[in-house]
């Protein structure tokens, strides 16, 4: 065993370059189960504790020992780059499978036929891509020296970021032969989560109340972070105290948003305002993230103003500072993304500016990615076990959109009622049972994280304790270091020039909406006879809103005109005086080329006055023919914004008409352009619809003009 240590320490020395480094608390007790032992391990500890260089060594370890090289399951393409880097320094001979290397699969394949890989990294999505599942990974588990799930909280449904494909992972566990080590790693796992992962890993045969899988936590507190919250009720202000003090953090860092938008906004006021930030979000390409992180990195940014896409695995050891404008919905998530600041530094700062709308934004993704069993039945409904679909063709049998149908196909393929195959997805014929009980505890925990972070907002203790505390961390000391501990560490002012940058920064009116220029597949099997291309006859053009609903800006007044009553029906009102001062702002600096000579309204079910009381305004302060509404057909009911497209088009069908009056008006134009005037775009199939039937009875140009973009 003494021999086996010395083996191992030398691995880490190489791995970290630290020819004196040593083995902390607990590492070489996980390593030595793991290879001595060939055991089941689970280890939960503090960002930056080492979790790597434990399945590194067990791995470099059992090779040795003429075990074959290890699968590592890790979440995110940044964490898989660093760690190729990281094991290439220690000696460990590492490749990586996932989306951005395609082209270097076939050598990675042929690595592995002459057994020249000590570990192979791919992501939990590639476990279940039909080629790899029937090509590589039978051969691959059947030599597998290690198996190692990185980042295992994301197994649990009560993991703060489940995802589905992670628990494909309980499959391939099960799989595995006699004898084969795994290890579960993550720095975010509260009780609930560690038993939920034991019960996942462990093998089928051990009793007891850790079956049999070492379990190793360590202390979570984090002694370099610096916490704080920073109430600031205006978006303005928030975003004036970022102007005001980003260059006054230490080092470069990270500001986190919850929404794309904000985080667009806020990079672009931070550099009117002279700081070098950068935004990073969902929208921004696989090849731009890497060149952006980088950068960061390199300390060649101050700041990357980012959604949670900068997630799971980006490690910058000396990260000075996060700033969070806008609070996670869970401690637990806070907990993970702070982490990220302090690894290999005296002291980071962590500052929270929540607000008011944080609630709102978490009900909607919440909300948006949990299963229904209506969803779930026409799924299944749809698919047999003789027809594969593609995921465009079942979203044109199904009413649902895009993004949750590919979650919910990933759920149901988890619980092995539906598969993915080459060329989409089938039933596998197995009876399937909609769990209400289960979701109902899930959503119910979900509520509870949101209580707790607010709770955390307006704590009158430790800070830092309340966040392990969420993680059942036992340790009690109070870090002696944040607002509570110790008092406001951050300035609270904020500089009035800034204030009144802000203020105009988030004024901007005037969000371009592109037009559909394609109709969605499949609408025959729906009774709709469109397809392909639209004519550019029949097509509207770019249009304009004030704002989306998510814009930290204009979006705050636009959410309180378009809410709901407390038995959920849409108030209906006019225009507010500012909001509609903002129209006329958007129309003012619209960059027509040819300016509209009339209006039309969108005939509206939910808001007949708003729609009114927006085109009559617009026609009286434009001195543009007003001439009226499109007919809307009778019974016709408020739409759900929450269908897919085809079944939008479907519901679209019939529902407008261009009447007698109408046209003649629209005839006496001489094919001079229209603003088509509504309350909200969502899925803009509204507007292309309303624009055909307008082009269709001779109108000219269409431009769609609404108050706001919503999702």
């Amino acid at each position: 065993m003494t021999e086996l240590r010395d083996q191992g320490l030398d691995i880490l020395r190489r791995l970290t370059g630290n020819p004196h480094a040593d083995f902390h608390a607990g590492q070489w007790e996980a390593i030595e189960a793991l290879v001595a032992d060939h055991r089941r391990a689970l280890v939960v500890e503090r960002t930056g504790w080492g979790k790597s260089a434990v399945y590194f060594v067990a791995a470099l370890l059992q090779r040795r020992a003429g075990s074959g090289p290890a699968l590592i399951v890790s979440p995110l393409l940044a964490l898989m780059r660093d760690q190729v880097g990281a094991a290439e320094r220690a000696g460990v001979r590492a490749a990586s499978i996932s989306s951005a290397n395609v082209t270097e699969w076939d050598q990675i394949r042929s690595l592995l036929d002459q057994d020249s890989l000590d570990v192979l990294l791919v992501s939990p999505e590639r476990l279940v891509n039909p080629r790899f599942a029937a090509e590589q990974l039978p051969e691959l588990t059947a030599r597998m020296g290690m198996l190692v799930i990185d980042e295992a909280h994301c197994i649990s449904d009560w993991g703060h970021d489940f995802r589905p494909d992670y628990r494909r992972i309980r499959d391939l566990v099960a799989a595995l032969p006699a004898g084969v080590p795994v290890l579960a790693t993550t720095a975010t796992a509260n009780s609930r989560v560690v038993t939920d992962v034991v019960e996942q890993i462990a093998p089928a045969d051990q009793p007891g109340e850790d079956r049999g899988v070492f379990v190793l936590r360590g202390p979570l507190a984090r002694d370099s972070l610096r916490l704080g919250v920073l109430d600031l009720p205006r978006p303005e202000l928030r975003l004036a105290w970022l102007c005001s003090h980003l260059g006054e953090c230490t080092g470069s860092g990270i500001i986190y948003c919850l929404t794309v938008s904000a985080a667009e906004d806020t990079a672009r006021a931070l550099v009117e305002a002279g700081h070098h930030v950068k935004a990073y979000t969902g929208r921004t390409d696989a090849e731009e993230r890497a060149d952006l992180e980088t950068e960061l990195t390199g300390n060649r940014v101050k700041a990357l103003v980012a959604t949670s896409a900068l997630g799971m695995g980006f490690d910058k050891p000396d990260l000075g500072f996060v700033i969070h404008l806008g609070a996670p919905s869970s401690p637990v998530a806070y907990y993970q993304q702070v982490g990220r600041a302090g690894r290999a530094t005296a002291s980071a700062d962590v500052l929270l500016l929540p607000g008011p709308e944080d609630r709102d934004i978490w009900h909607y993704f919440a909300t948006s990615g949990m299963p229904t069993e209506q969803r779930a039945d026409a799924v299944l409904s749809a698919l047999s076990t003789e027809q594969t679909l593609s995921t465009p063709a079942l979203e044109a049998r199904v009413d649902i959109r895009r993004s949750p149908l590919e979650l919910l196909l990933k759920v149901l393929a988890v619980d092995g009622a539906v598969e993915r195959v080459q060329g989409g997805w089938r039933s596998t014929g197995r009876g399937w049972v909609y769990d209400a009980q289960r979701y109902a505890r899930i959503a119910a925990a979900r509520a509870a994280e949101q209580d707790a972070m607010e709770r955390y907002e307006h704590l009158d203790s430790c800070r830092m304790r309340f966040l392990t505390g969420q993680l059942d961390d036992p340790d009690t000391t109070p870090c002696g270091r944040c607002d509570v501990c110790a008092g406001a560490w951050y300035p609270t002012d904020v500089d009035p020039d800034q204030q009144d940058r802000a203020r105009q920064a988030l004024d901007r009116v005037g969000v371009p909406v592109e037009p559909r220029r394609s109709w969605p597949t499949g609408l025959d099997r729906l009774g709709v006879d469109l397809r392909g291309r639209i004519p550019v006859d029949q097509q509207a053009r770019e249009g304009r809103v004030i704002a989306r609903l998510s814009d930290l800006g204009w979006g705050g007044p636009l959410r309180e005109l378009l809410t709901t009553d407390e038995q959920g029906r849409p108030v209906d009102a006019e225009v507010p005086a500012g909001l509609a001062g903002a129209c006329l702002r958007v129309l003012a600096e619209w960059d027509w080329s040819l300016r509209p000579a009339a209006v039309v309204r969108v005939p509206s079910v939910s808001r007949p006055r708003l729609v009114d009381s927006l085109a009559a305004g617009v026609a009286r302060a434009g001195r543009l023919d007003d001439l009226g509404s499109l007919d809307l057909a009778p019974g016709a009911e408020p739409l759900d914004p929450h269908v897919n497209s085809a079944f939008r088009i479907r519901d679209l069908q019939g529902r407008f008409r261009v009447g007698e009056g109408l046209a003649e008006r629209i005839g006496a134009l001489a094919g001079a352009p229209v603003l088509l005037v509504d309350d909200v775009i969502i899925s803009r199939w509204t507007m292309t619809v309303a624009a055909r039937q307008l082009r269709l009875a001779g109108a000219g140009e269409i431009l769609p003009l609404a108050l706001a973009l919503g999702s």
